[in-house]
């Protein structure tokens, strides 16, 4: 059935233009909006470079077929070919090569590492772009390459910075790009970062990796990455320039790349190549398919190579573009589903280049003191929980930031009852545990009172008051790592990460549940049977423990405060026993257990009393620190947003005046107004960073108002 035509965009409002949000995050890869004069950017996204002159694909059909918002074409080409640049003034970019959406234009800059030198002056190109209607320009910038020493690198570095506040004021309300370089110095990129930081760039591109990733040397081209990005601002995007093969997109997007450009899907068709998530292959080698699409079916290899040179470029490249996008919006989905770390790893094993670029990157963020602020970086985005089963793969899996992030938070927030002395870890399954164990946990809970009791994880040591959170408790991995008996170092190693100092350890299996009661007598002789109150008092407490545990994790709760407070309180049960409600005891419903993944929601009251618990000052700015158990981190609004957040709305970037140091993506928190006053609470949605710079989408996913 014929194509219905796709409507032309509309304009963003005047007072969005240029403006990005962040609709969606895992870690520091995200799904942003980015408001243009032709309608919105939604990233990742991939940016087809356009030949005015060679159009192996039409821009028009681009539009059509695929959705595509935006692609680049080069300023300089149009402006240097003489027909090309009457045409463009007169008519603009947009009319020039037929396309409705977003048109991004280089400079020139990479043209002048193809033939040394371009000849057009720093300004009058821009002023070029802006008189042809580009709706994102670029600034002519300084081309670092691979050979350059250091010296020529530097000052690439400064002349690029140097040309910037001219090329701005020639900009006028034109977005423009402000590109990073810096070759392969990593202190000279986080200078030129921190130096294009500071003028008005819409986006913030990363040139001169083009060498890089032509002799795929993946590892540089992350350390570029984690050197530039964390010093770039949060509210503009960053575009990878000239990486466009779809099997750098996982990486690039889990790394904070938000656009890609290149030229690879028609230069690789005109070399009868075609585009894989894992590499390239040649047309000429092949029988059948390695991946297909939409281009590609019901017609073989062979027949594509007898059709003519033409033809095969044009149905090749198609093909390269269909790739291309749908790995791309694998990418989506996966920070969509919290599994972007996944992918990542997952991609890695498909070409040596990229397991060597993501080895470096595990290794890099939990080892080498150099990259300590990257790992920080990456860290303080990344989710507390994740969405369903992790998949475990190995011991490496550990050092993702999204497996480190929980374990951390674990480490800093948990806290082991004043009386333990002893620790009992349970190993030889996975969970759910409680089926298997929980009566007898209940019964040693009142029998032992100095044992503390743990369930060995690979993700390490879960304790038991924790024992369905998310995502220790929902781990797919080889049943056989659960059987193997932990190290006896390495446990005591991780009681101490978790404050718990204790040299008397003893291990149980309870891979098999009839032998349980057997084993834990051995461990214990002064086991007895217990009545029927004395097993629902160990239950009580257990439930208390876990209350106080949650508050903790969750919530930030001093854990000594929590034990005050929740000293009588009270629990509603569901019909399988497990715990719905708690209540304080003065009958006050505060919080409410999460089933599925082993998290709580607070409620009205529970948000009013944990901020009636408050000690610490009034926050003032947005000065970030790693402090922990001073409850949940405040965000201060401004008072025209006051009335709907009391009604129940989110929170909105832009009407942010303060938040907590401590506050992270996906904690809870309180909205309180200029005066301290509770008025509503909910999910952090952003950043500390992101609190105080975007401008634009939701900062604080609001549960509910507060009148």
């Amino acid at each position: 059935m014929p194509q219905e035509p796709r409507i032309d965009p509309i304009s963003c409002r005047e007072q969005d233009l240029g403006r990005f949000e962040i609709l969606h995050n895992c870690g520091r890869a995200r799904l942003g909006r980015l408001h243009t004069a032709r309608g919105p950017l939604h990233t990742p996204a991939l940016l087809p470079v356009i030949n005015p002159n060679i159009r192996t694909i039409e821009p028009r059909e681009m539009w059509q077929r695929w959705g595509i918002e935006g692609l680049i074409t080069n300023s300089y080409i149009i402006w240097k070919h003489e027909e090309l640049n009457k045409e463009a003034r007169d008519n603009g970019v947009h009319q020039l090569i037929d396309y409705p959406g977003v048109i991004v234009c280089d400079s020139g800059t990479f043209q002048s590492y193809v033939y040394g030198d371009v000849e057009v002056g720093v300004e009058e190109i821009v002023e070029f772009q802006k008189d042809i209607g580009v709706d994102i320009a670029t600034m002519l910038d300084v081309f670092t390459r691979p050979d350059m020493n250091r010296s020529q690198v530097e000052k690439a570095v400064d002349d690029t910075s140097g040309r910037a506040p001219a090329s701005i004021q020639a900009s006028g309300e034109m977005m423009l790009n402000g590109p990073v370089q810096g070759g392969l110095y990593c202190d000279l990129r986080r200078k030129s970062a921190k130096d294009m930081a500071k003028h008005d760039f819409a986006v913030h591109p990363i040139g001169g990796i083009v060498p890089i990733m032509e002799q795929q040397n993946y590892v540089e081209l992350c350390k570029v990455m984690l050197s530039a990005i964390p010093e770039l601002p949060i509210e503009r995007p960053v575009h990878l320039f000239g990486c466009g093969h779809p099997m750098l997109f996982p990486m690039a997007v889990a790394l904070g790349a938000d656009l890609f450009d290149s030229a690879a899907y028609a230069l690789f068709a005109r070399d009868d190549r075609l585009l894989t998530p894992w590499g390239t292959v040649k047309l000429q080698d092949l029988e059948h398919w390695p991946v297909t699409s939409p281009t590609l079916f019901g017609i073989t290899p062979q027949e594509v190579r007898e059709l003519d040179d033409d033809d095969r470029c044009k149905l090749l490249a198609r093909h390269n573009l269909d790739v291309s996008i749908a790995e791309l919006d694998r990418c989506r989905q996966a920070v969509r589903d919290g599994t972007i770390w996944e992918l990542v790893q997952m991609r890695s094993h498909q070409h040596p280049a990229l397991k060597e670029a993501y080895d470096w990157i595990m290794k890099a963020l939990t080892e080498n003191t150099e990259w300590s602020k990257a790992s920080g970086w990456l860290l303080e985005a990344s989710p507390l929980q994740k969405n369903g089963g992790l998949k475990w793969f190995g011991k490496q899996d550990s050092k993702r930031p999204d497996i480190t992030s929980p374990i951390l938070r674990l480490q800093q927030r948990w806290r082991p009852a004043a009386r333990s002395r002893r620790a009992l870890i349970l190993y030889g399954r996975s969970g759910p545990w409680r089926g298997i164990v929980g009566d007898k946990v209940s019964s040693l809970r009142i029998l032992i009172e100095d044992l503390e009791i743990f369930i060995h994880t690979p993700m390490g040591l879960l304790p038991w008051s924790l024992e369905d959170l998310n995502p220790f408790a929902h781990i797919l991995e080889d049943s056989g790592l659960h059987k193997q008996k932990p190290e006896m170092e390495k446990c005591l190693k991780e009681l101490d990460l978790m404050n718990f100092h204790t040299e008397e350890v003893s291990f149980l299996d309870i891979s098999k549940k009839e032998k349980v009661a057997e084993k834990l007598s051995g461990i214990f002789p002064e086991l007895k049977e217990l009545g029927a109150d004395d097993i629902s008092k160990g239950r009580y407490l257990l439930e208390q423990e876990q209350a106080i545990a949650k508050l903790a994790f969750f919530a930030d709760l001093e854990p000594k405060i929590a034990v005050m407070e929740l000293d009588g309180c009270d629990f509603v049960h569901s019909n399988t026993g497990r715990v719905k409600n708690i209540l304080l005891n003065d009958g006050r419903h505060v919080a409410s257990p999460r089933l599925t993944d082993g998290g709580m929601s607070l409620t009205a009251k529970g948000a009013s009393w944990l901020h009636s618990l408050r000690e610490v000052e009034f926050p003032s700015g947005f000065e970030s620190n790693s402090e922990s158990h001073q409850g949940p981190p405040w965000v201060v609004i401004d008072s025209d947003a006051v009335p709907f957040v009391k009604q129940g709305r989110n929170v909105f970037h832009g009407f942010i005046k303060a938040a907590d140091g401590w506050l992270r993506n996906g904690m809870y928190c309180l909205v309180v107004d200029e005066d301290g006053t509770l008025v509503g609470h909910g999910k952090a949605m952003s950043t500390i960073s992101g609190m105080q710079r975007l401008q634009k989408g939701i900062a604080v996913k609001v549960r509910n108002g507060i009148d």
